[in-house]
């Protein structure tokens, strides 16, 4: 299901994006439940501080939680000074109010659950024989706190996974260190020519 407009020579007002967004969330089954949103950091372009306004205003009354996790992969911790330029919100602590907004901790072990292994033999078939090494699969285990997640971020070609966005939030987003050096290494094997701009990539497979 696609809920949205567009347009090749024209902006989306204000109004316009509320009402995109306002009937997006209506199709969640959120009511009484907790919510967890994925947004970019500070590197990626992307009107968040207007997406929180919305999600704050249209989620808070409905939701027994609303909180955030930053998607850093591997990048620095942002602080309360860069989440409030990042949401515009003022970040106190780590919070907007009764709204928790989270860093990925990716160098702290004790952040992660294990998912699972992709064997060797399978790795060698997602790269074509570029890669045969066992991956073990670790994600921050803060995810499991919650009973939905909304993924909140622009889609953009990128060098590793071809497209930015979707699935790429997770893996390498919110994913451990071993998982995130993974990919990204096979990106660059693949080579940035073959890879940036591709819908369908081993990295995003």
């Amino acid at each position: 299901m696609t809920i949205g407009a567009g347009s090749s020579n024209a902006y989306l007002d204000d109004a316009q994006v509320r009402e995109i967004v306002a009937a997006a969330l209506e199709a969640l089954p959120v009511l009484d439940q907790r919510v967890l949103i994925l947004i970019p950091d500070g590197t990626r372009t992307a009107p968040v501080p207007q997406m929180f306004r919305y999600f704050q205003e249209l989620l808070c009354p409905q939701v027994k939680a609303l909180d955030y996790l930053v998607a850093l992969g591997t990048h620095p911790e942002m602080s309360d000074g860069q989440l409030s330029k990042l949401v515009g919100a003022k970040v106190v602590e780590g919070r907007v109010g009764e709204t928790r907004i989270f860093n990925h901790q990716w160098s702290d072990p004790a952040v992660f659950a294990t998912l699972g292994r992709i064997s060797a033999d399978d790795i060698s078939v997602l790269t074509s024989g570029l890669m045969s090494r066992e991956v073990c699969v670790t994600i921050n285990r803060l995810i499991f706190d919650y009973d939905h997640i909304i993924v909140c971020g622009p889609v953009f070609p990128h060098e590793v996974a071809g497209f930015s966005g979707g699935n790429k939030y997770f893996f390498p987003g919110i994913a451990g260190p071993e998982i995130i050096d993974f990919t990204h290494w096979l990106g660059a094997v693949i080579t940035n020519y073959e890879v940036i701009g591709t819908e369908s990539t081993p990295v995003r497979g």
